[in-house]
């Protein structure tokens, strides 16, 4: 299907049903829509457009229901982003805090801005039609739809969780709160909430996580105390653990492999100001960016170098390392609360292939590894193929690899910690930590 352009003039639905038309015909990220649209508006704007948008996501399957239910047949070619617009309608109506008046009148109106002035009166009937037919009001009795999950998805949960299924599912499409981790080189978690208090912004602690805010409602974090001069950064709770897992000590060698954007690397370095040498790597340019600019703020000196994990004669300069942190490439099916997108931008498919790439990538980091030197697995996933099995496997054929439990309740059987979305407010995640022989 070809791209359609973003609308010449800016227009707050229009805009949104762009940004959705993208994701989910294009295979576009959120963030990169999002980041294009939000330049063309305001503060409050740019917040309303994210809450549509990835509400959508969430919802997808059952708005998708209800439009198959009021359109004679689907809109094809330079017409489909209107099927978009008319979603974003739809949630607009059930799911949004948005007049009924203003959902319908300025949903129809959006559709000049995309260029279809003549299907106005189709985007009035529908809408109207939803409304008619109370078409919200009446069960869904199809459990896939009902989930807002794609149907491989669903019963990939179904499959690693069984009993407790329903609740993961429920999780995944709950709001994440937002985390901040206080740099401690900066000023202290008691100083920092102190400031917080002055400003009236509403937060927790948590017991497990000794640098960290839970804050209660959406803030502008640029407006946060102590923003600019790297008191904290935005960093979820289980993230948060990485730096405690790996444990480094004073004068090692640390590689932070598939760094970006930079909280785990920024984390260690406030751990462990004294380290010997520490190495973020990612292969995404782009996303090395946001590593310099992430350390820049926060003031911490690590080397930052773009390179292939898989390739390590492009990058390695032939010492082994103490300690790495493989955060792997993944499903990011743990995020997915923080994410919605990303439901429909993987595939089932995906799994087996990225599988196979963090294997590979276990192997040729774990060469680079001294002995008696650790190493900690982690992802943003919560799929037993990229999780415990994988580790499994790894410990099966690596002679001299070990594991090292981060939890009291780790078996070779069930290797490493699998944190589900919403437990303790954290997103879903995996650690497995592994040593290396010394003989």
């Amino acid at each position: 299907m070809k791209p359609i352009p973003l609308p010449k003039q800016k227009n707050l639905r229009a805009d949104c049903a762009w940004v959705i038309y993208q994701i989910l015909e294009h295979g576009k990220s959120s963030r990169e829509c999002l980041e294009r649209v939000q330049r063309r508006h305001n503060v409050r704007d740019n917040a309303w457009l994210q809450e549509m948008s990835l509400g959508v996501m969430r919802r997808l399957p059952i708005l998708q229901h209800w439009l198959r239910g009021l359109l004679d047949r689907p809109l094809k070619g330079n017409k489909k982003v209107v099927e978009h617009l008319i979603l974003l309608g739809l949630y607009q109506l059930h799911y949004s805090r948005v007049s009924s008046h203003a959902a319908v009148g300025e949903t129809v109106a959006a559709a000049s801005y995309l260029g279809a002035t003549s299907l106005k009166g189709l985007v009035n009937a529908v809408l109207r039609n939803f409304q008619r037919e109370s078409l919200g009001d009446k069960p869904i009795e199809n459990p896939i739809i009902e989930s807002g999950l794609p149907k491989w998805l669903f019963k990939a949960i179904e499959n690693a969780y069984g009993e407790d299924a329903s609740r993961v599912r429920e999780a995944t499409n709950a709001m994440a709160p937002i985390w901040l981790r206080v740099n401690k080189q900066k000023t202290s978690l008691t100083a920092f909430t102190a400031a917080l208090d002055n400003i009236n912004v509403a937060y927790t602690t948590s017991e497990e996580h000794g640098d960290a805010v839970i804050l209660q409602k959406r803030e502008d974090i640029t407006a946060l105390p102590g923003f600019d001069d790297g008191h904290f950064a935005v960093q979820d709770g289980a993230a948060q653990l990485a730096a405690h897992y790996l444990q480094v000590k004073a004068g090692e060698r640390i590689l932070d492999c598939c760094a970006a954007p930079g909280g785990k690397t920024g984390h260690i370095a406030e751990n462990t100001p004294d380290v010997g040498y520490l190495l973020a790597l990612d292969a995404d340019a782009t996303r090395l960016k946001r590593v310099e600019e992430n350390m820049t703020r926060l003031q911490h000196t690590v080397d930052i170098k773009q390179g292939d994990a898989t390739a390590p004669d492009t990058w390695w300069d032939g010492e082994l390392f103490d300690r790495i942190l493989l955060d792997a490439p993944c499903s990011a099916t743990g995020v997915i609360r923080r994410h919605p997108d990303i439901r429909w931008l993987r595939k089932s498919s995906d799994i087996d292939n990225l599988a196979a790439l963090q294997r590979q990538i276990l192997d040729t980091l774990w060469a680079l590894l001294k002995p008696g030197g650790t190493m900690l697995y982690a992802t943003c996933s919560i799929l037993p193929q990229e999780n415990t099995q994988q580790i499994q496997q790894f410990l099966a054929q690596t002679p001299d690899a070990q594991l090292s439990p981060v939890t009291k309740t780790e078996t070779s059987e069930r290797p490493g910690r699998q944190i589900l979305p919403g437990e303790q407010q954290m997103d879903g995640f995996y650690y497995a930590r592994l040593v290396k022989s010394s003989q």
